[in-house]
């Protein structure tokens, strides 16, 4: 699927640009076209304008005299146009009557008087001669009539020199940014190829967890049925396990229920001023047979007076998910630590536990669901790897920030910094 998205994206972007480029040199051939027109047209003016005058089509250099006189040419630098021009003067017949030739132009009177009749055949003032590389150019001045003939190659040539040129510009434009356009959703396409890869590792490890509770509840209820006179308090051993199990997986559906609606953004909130040192004192207290049970010291020591913004139930659930992760990864004999005092002037609230140092390469992976850093010691404990993931979610959700450290001499540590509004 990753591999798909990444070449409709540069199939998409190479689309795109090659609209945009063929946009700019269509425009740019256009105008090319109409230029080299232009010149056609302003070069059969200039030969109109040598035969009206009798000019000579000449050229002389504007160099001026020491004394700042001009030279004898007179500003004619434009005597010698690009395009071959010639131009005739006619009777009332059609009779050429004046041949006026112009550079890189030579035509017979015989040829000429040809081409004027085609002219004159054509209706209108000007245009192009069939089956001919000239256009024409009719005019009348004082009862004289004239007409002036261009070579048009000079269109065709310099469309086909825009387009050899445009069509090398845009090959080149086109790989570069194929090339732009493969690194750029390799590089935009990463997040989306890791959110895909969590999701596709979410699905198959709620799976794996379902299993488990399923496949027992299946089993009991198969024994039960096996049994079918026996009585309730006969089967009651079965019936427990399949409620037991049951009671599991509710507790993981509702977990995973609640991430679902922390990232569709859909978990309902009542945001207040939370009166967060009695809240975490009274979720310890729940908590003290429980460390007496497992031979686990707790030590606390809650600033009071201390106030979070955000949602009262949510953020006790938060506390009490890291004293439950505190006591399991402790041990009989060690040490859990719980701190509520201010820093940066927000609340901070620290859960440490002695005992084995987690792994560095493990630390990053800590929040993520159904990490175990220690598979199988929490499947013995009874977790799903769910609950860092979702006291992750809390803090975000309510604006806080959480991260956790561990070494061998300090244990590990779990931070989170409230957010006070």
């Amino acid at each position: 699927m990753i591999a798909k998205l990444r070449r409709k994206f540069i199939a998409t972007n190479m689309l795109l640009v090659s609209l945009v480029l063929l946009a700019v040199f269509s425009i740019q051939t256009f105008s090319a076209y109409q230029r080299a027109r232009e010149q056609v047209y302003q070069a059969q003016l200039m030969a109109l304008r040598w035969i009206v005058q009798k000019q000579s089509p000449g050229f002389a250099f504007d160099m001026p005299h020491p004394g700042g006189e001009r030279g004898r040419g007179e500003n004619r630098a434009d005597n010698f146009p690009s395009v071959p021009i010639f131009a005739v003067e006619i009777d009332a017949d059609g009779r050429i009557i004046d041949l006026q030739e112009g550079p890189g132009a030579t035509v017979t009177r015989e040829t000429a008087q040809e081409l004027t009749d085609a002219a004159l055949a054509q209706a209108g003032g000007h245009g192009a001669l069939p089956g001919q590389s000239l256009s024409y150019l009719y005019r009348q001045e004082n009862g004289r009539a004239f007409l002036a003939f261009a070579d048009n190659r000079i269109i065709a040539a310099t469309i086909r020199a825009q387009l050899l040129t445009s069509a090398g510009i845009c090959a080149l434009a086109l790989t570069v940014f194929y090339l732009i356009s493969r690194f750029l959703a390799r590089l935009s396409l990463r997040p989306v190829e890791r959110a895909w890869e969590q999701q596709r590792q979410f699905v198959a490890d709620a799976s794996h967890e379902l299993k488990t509770p399923i496949t027992v509840i299946l089993a009991n209820a198969d024994i039960v049925l096996a049994h079918r006179t026996d009585t309730v308090e006969q089967q009651a051993k079965w019936i427990e396990y399949t409620q037991e199990e049951a009671a599991r997986m509710k507790a993981l559906v509702d977990d995973l229920l609640f991430l679902a609606k922390s990232d569709a953004a859909k978990q309902p909130l009542q945001p207040t001023q939370v009166r967060l040192s009695e809240l975490v004192t009274g979720a310890i207290l729940p908590f003290e047979s429980v460390f007496f049970e497992r031979g686990v010291t707790l030590a606390e020591t809650v600033a009071p007076g201390l106030t979070a913004w955000g949602d009262e139930g949510q953020l006790r659930r938060l506390v009490m998910i890291l004293l439950d992760n505190a006591v399991k990864y402790a041990g009989a004999g060690e040490r859990v630590t719980v701190r509520l005092d201010e820093a940066q002037g927000r609340p901070r609230l620290t859960v440490n536990n002695s005992g084995p140092a987690i792994p560095p390469e493990h630390l990053p992976h800590l929040f993520e669901r159904f990490y175990r850093s220690d598979a199988a010691r929490d499947r013995v404990q009874g977790g799903y790897g769910l609950g860092l993931a979702i006291a992750k979610s809390i803090v975000e959700t309510q604006g806080g920030r959480i991260s956790v450290a561990s070494t061998p001499e300090a244990g590990t540590t779990f931070t989170v910094l409230f957010s006070k509004k």
